[in-house]
């Protein structure tokens, strides 16, 4: 055991699972109660309890039961000795203070795979990840690389790995942290390679490393190599490594080739952004555990918000605060209808507007000029090949880049019926993969929507 927090906690469930299994009540709290680790090295250790008398009773008669239940707790044989803690002088090994790395590195313990909601665009990453919070290790999915861009749940399933290992996966220890925190460690120990060698061996120390954010390092060449190390080590000794960022690994900005390789040799998920109904069951879920009661929201304000502020989850919580704090600070009331909710949401539904509003006529101007039309051609009714092409790129970009209902999409567009919009962005989708110069296409035209 390497603190006295640790050898605490595992006594605590060593005690919890003897309760049950010691018949008289009277031997557990006059003689076990009050025992507690001294000492754990290898399979040794060293129980110290109140008495000489309770040692030897503990010996004689309730050893096997003790030494089967920490068996149990770790996963190892432990032999196990009991004395009485009047003899035991010695600071114990296991309670030396140890370097405090990563202190600010928390997790939020509300965070598991129970309350992670999942759609079609995220289910692949939470079973991997659950996956790997119960075989950690594997070469198969080592490294566990998850992708996606910011507010999609990334955070979510590094937290819920660290929150299983800590809570169910017994003596296995999970470090986890931001790419910030693993840069500001690293320059912490900068006063020289015994500090760096520390820092390298209390990482490697744990069964688990969870990296949030990872392409904040991209650029730091000094700590990116030291970061190379520890994945090499670890990754040597079965240990599981678990990424997120917001790219690819191949699209990694300041990493080596070598760092990169090694990210993508084990398995890459992307999260995609989440549908409507996927959003409508995170926000109930929210809902739930906030302080209004659901059956408050009428189903219609749910689904409106769902489908307003979808896209990215952390804009359903600000739309979701912002609402609870309006109907219970500002204007106070037990039935949250359609127009209080207007009402409390208009400045986050004016912002969003103009900005959809922008993209999609950022998206019409280079469609119309990428080919030499204008505008108002792509949007009224002439059916002449370049224009209706240039048409159903225009509703096929709106659809995939912004996640624009169709309905909205046939309005843009003179007022058209949503399944003609349909049959447009599925023409585009299925002639994009057998037509090379529509890929070219697409592709600059994307590109200078980028720009």
């Amino acid at each position: 055991m390497e603190t006295v927090s640790e050898s605490i906690h595992l006594w605590s469930k060593v005690l919890n699972n003897l309760e049950s299994k010691i018949d008289d009540r009277r031997i557990f709290d006059a003689f076990l109660s009050d025992s507690k680790i001294f000492s754990f090295e290898g399979n040794k250790m060293v129980v110290a309890v109140t008495s000489s008398l309770a040692a030897t009773l503990l010996t004689n008669k309730y050893l096997d039961v003790i030494q089967s239940s920490v068996r149990e707790i770790t996963g190892q044989r432990v032999d196990i000795k009991f004395e009485n803690a009047e003899n035991l002088k010695s600071t114990p090994k296991e309670v030396e203070e140890q370097p405090k790395y990563f202190r600010y590195s928390t997790v939020n313990d509300s965070l598991n795979f129970d309350n992670f909601i999942t759609g079609p665009c995220n289910i692949e990453a939470k079973q991997a990840a659950i996956l790997i919070a119960k075989y950690p290790g594997s070469r198969d999915y080592n490294p566990l690389f998850i992708y996606s861009e910011s507010g999609l749940g990334k955070t979510h399933l590094l937290s819920a790995i660290a929150n299983y290992t800590k809570q169910v996966s017994g003596n296995k220890k999970a470090l986890y942290c931001s790419a910030t925190d693993f840069l500001e460690e690293y320059f912490s120990a900068s006063s020289g390679e015994k500090e760096y060698s520390k820092l390298r061996d209390f990482i490697i120390s744990h069964d688990l490393l969870l990296i949030d954010d990872v392409q904040m390092l991209g650029g730091k060449e000094k700590t990116t190599d030291f970061l190379f190390q520890v994945f090499q080590k670890m990754y040597s000794n079965g240990k599981q490594i678990v990424i997120t960022s917001d790219k690819h690994p191949s699209e990694l900005k300041g990493f080596d080739e070598r760092l990169k390789s090694r990210f993508a040799g084990g398995l890459s998920i992307s999260i995609g952004a989440p549908d409507v109904q996927t959003c409508v069951s995170i926000l109930k879920s929210k809902i739930s555990a906030g302080p209004i009661d659901i059956n408050a929201f009428d189903e219609d304000v749910i689904e409106f918000i769902g489908q307003k502020f979808s896209k990215n989850i952390r804009n359903i919580d600000e739309a979701l605060h912002k609402l609870v704090y309006y109907t219970t600070a500002f204007k106070p009331t037990k039935h949250i209808n359609m127009e209080i909710t207007l009402e409390a949401l208009q400045p986050l539904l004016d912002i969003r507007a103009e900005k959809q509003k922008l993209s999609e006529q950022k998206i019409l101007s280079v469609v119309a000029d990428f080919y030499n039309l204008t505008p108002q051609q792509i949007t009224g009714s002439s059916r002449q090949g370049q224009i209706a092409l240039a048409r159903h790129i225009s509703m096929y970009l709106i659809r995939t880049m912004l996640n624009v209902p169709y309905t909205k999409i046939g309005l843009i567009f003179g007022g058209k019926d949503h399944s003609t919009v349909m049959n447009g962005v599925e023409k585009v989708e299925k002639d994009v993969k057998n037509k090379p110069l529509l890929q070219e296409a697409l592709t600059e035209i994307k590109k200078r929507l980028k720009s």
